[in-house]
Protein backbone atom coordinates (compact mmCIF):
# COMPACT_ATOMS: atom_id res chain seq x y z
CA UNK A 1 0.00 0.00 0.00
CA UNK A 2 1.09 3.42 -0.53
CA UNK A 3 -0.30 6.79 0.77
CA UNK A 4 0.49 9.80 -0.30
CA UNK A 5 0.25 13.16 1.95
CA UNK A 6 0.93 16.72 0.88
CA UNK A 7 4.06 18.12 2.86
CA UNK A 8 3.70 21.87 1.44
CA UNK A 9 6.34 23.10 -0.29
CA UNK A 10 6.44 21.00 -3.20
CA UNK A 11 6.82 17.88 -1.21
CA UNK A 12 4.85 14.55 -0.71
CA UNK A 13 5.28 12.77 2.09
CA UNK A 14 5.19 8.84 0.94
CA UNK A 15 4.24 6.05 3.63
CA UNK A 16 5.26 2.56 2.12
CA UNK A 17 3.32 0.00 4.04
CA UNK A 18 3.45 -4.13 3.76
CA UNK A 19 1.73 -6.75 5.78
CA UNK A 20 3.97 -8.25 8.13
CA UNK A 21 3.32 -11.94 9.68
CA UNK A 22 5.46 -12.64 12.53
CA UNK A 23 9.23 -14.68 12.16
CA UNK A 24 9.23 -13.18 8.43
CA UNK A 25 12.29 -11.48 6.53
CA UNK A 26 12.85 -8.00 7.12
CA UNK A 27 11.66 -5.69 4.50
CA UNK A 28 12.94 -2.16 2.65
CA UNK A 29 12.02 -0.08 0.00
CA UNK A 30 14.43 0.09 -2.29
CA UNK A 31 13.92 2.89 -5.10
CA UNK A 32 15.66 6.01 -6.91
CA UNK A 33 14.69 7.88 -4.06
CA UNK A 34 17.35 5.96 -1.91
CA UNK A 35 20.35 4.70 -4.39
CA UNK A 36 18.46 1.29 -4.25
CA UNK A 37 20.05 1.00 -0.42
CA UNK A 38 18.56 -1.54 1.61
CA UNK A 39 19.80 -0.04 4.53
CA UNK A 40 18.85 2.83 3.99
CA UNK A 41 14.68 2.63 4.33
CA UNK A 42 13.78 -0.22 6.68
CA UNK A 43 10.22 -1.05 6.93
CA UNK A 44 9.19 -0.84 10.65
CA UNK A 45 7.03 -3.72 12.23
CA UNK A 46 3.77 -1.82 13.67
CA UNK A 47 1.31 -3.55 15.93
CA UNK A 48 -1.34 -3.70 13.05
CA UNK A 49 0.18 -6.34 11.43
CA UNK A 50 1.85 -3.79 9.13
CA UNK A 51 5.18 -2.56 8.41
CA UNK A 52 5.83 0.65 7.19
CA UNK A 53 8.34 3.62 6.84
CA UNK A 54 7.87 6.85 5.37
CA UNK A 55 10.08 9.48 2.96
CA UNK A 56 9.52 12.75 1.43
CA UNK A 57 9.54 13.27 -1.90
CA UNK A 58 9.38 16.21 -4.66
CA UNK A 59 6.36 16.48 -5.85
CA UNK A 60 5.83 16.56 -9.94
CA UNK A 61 8.74 13.62 -10.08
CA UNK A 62 8.42 9.94 -11.14
CA UNK A 63 10.41 7.14 -9.10
CA UNK A 64 11.50 3.69 -9.59
CA UNK A 65 11.21 1.21 -6.84
CA UNK A 66 10.49 -2.17 -5.08
CA UNK A 67 10.53 -3.84 -1.84
CA UNK A 68 13.37 -6.44 -0.89
CA UNK A 69 13.51 -9.37 1.87
CA UNK A 70 16.48 -9.48 3.86
CA UNK A 71 16.07 -13.02 2.14
CA UNK A 72 16.60 -12.33 -1.04
CA UNK A 73 13.10 -11.75 -2.78
CA UNK A 74 12.24 -8.80 -4.73
CA UNK A 75 8.46 -7.51 -4.68
CA UNK A 76 6.17 -5.05 -6.68
CA UNK A 77 3.72 -3.34 -4.90
CA UNK A 78 -0.20 -3.88 -6.64
CA UNK A 79 -0.65 -0.22 -5.72
CA UNK A 80 1.82 1.29 -7.88
CA UNK A 81 1.45 3.73 -10.72
CA UNK A 82 2.64 1.63 -13.13
CA UNK A 83 5.41 -0.73 -13.77
CA UNK A 84 8.32 -0.79 -16.35
CA UNK A 85 11.33 -3.03 -17.31
CA UNK A 86 14.27 -3.02 -15.58
CA UNK A 87 17.67 -3.55 -16.87
CA UNK A 88 17.57 -6.68 -14.67
CA UNK A 89 14.75 -8.27 -16.73
CA UNK A 90 12.39 -8.30 -14.44
CA UNK A 91 9.70 -4.93 -13.55
CA UNK A 92 10.35 -1.58 -11.46
CA UNK A 93 7.51 0.08 -9.85
CA UNK A 94 6.97 3.46 -10.78
CA UNK A 95 5.43 5.97 -8.34
CA UNK A 96 3.59 9.40 -10.01
CA UNK A 97 3.78 12.51 -7.66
Amino acid sequence: MIKREDSGKNKVKVTFVMPYEEGQAAISVLGDFNDWDPAKTKLIKRRNSTCSNSVVLEAGQRYRFRYYTADGNWINDPEADGYEASEHGSENCILAL
